[in-house]
């Protein structure tokens, strides 16, 4: 099974983003820190998730087991539905990517603290969006 860690941030609410991804495939590691466009930070986790699920198709592993300190991320998917207009559209796409991209994908919850690599992942990410903006 391919563990994989996700984390964003912003620097504002909306600000200058960025998506940190760490995965461990069986000894081998994946590190990836995206620069997004401002937005805020629970959209930003939306986005680290959804290229999260890209990085793992392109690889073609079967079997997901990702993990995120983001309550409202985790919730969603699990509910497989969010209020918020704005995170719906990202929901579908995880969503629909998850049931058709994998043999097995599932999401949980994990404490900041077990979610250190794809948190610096992540802030070097927003580093690299400030500079582009």
């Amino acid at each position: 099974m391919i563990e994989v860690y996700t984390d964003a941030g912003s620097a504002g609410n909306p600000g200058p983003s960025g998506a940190g991804i760490f995965i461990k495939n069986n000894g081998n590691i994946i590190r990836e820190s995206i620069p997004l466009l401002p937005m805020s930070n629970h959209e930003a986790e939306f986005h680290a998730c959804l290229e999260a699920l890209r990085i793992c198709k392109k690889h073609e592993f079967s079997i997901i087991s990702l993990r995120s300190d983001s309550k409202v991320l985790v919730e969603s998917i699990e509910r497989k539905y969010t209020k918020n207009p704005l995170f719906q559209p990202l929901l579908a796409s995880i969503l629909a990517t998850m049931d058709h991209s994998f043999t097995y994908a599932f999401i949980k919850w994990i404490p900041s603290k077990q979610n250190k690599e794809a948190d610096q992942l992540a802030k070097r990410a927003i580093q690299l969006a400030k500079k582009g903006s």
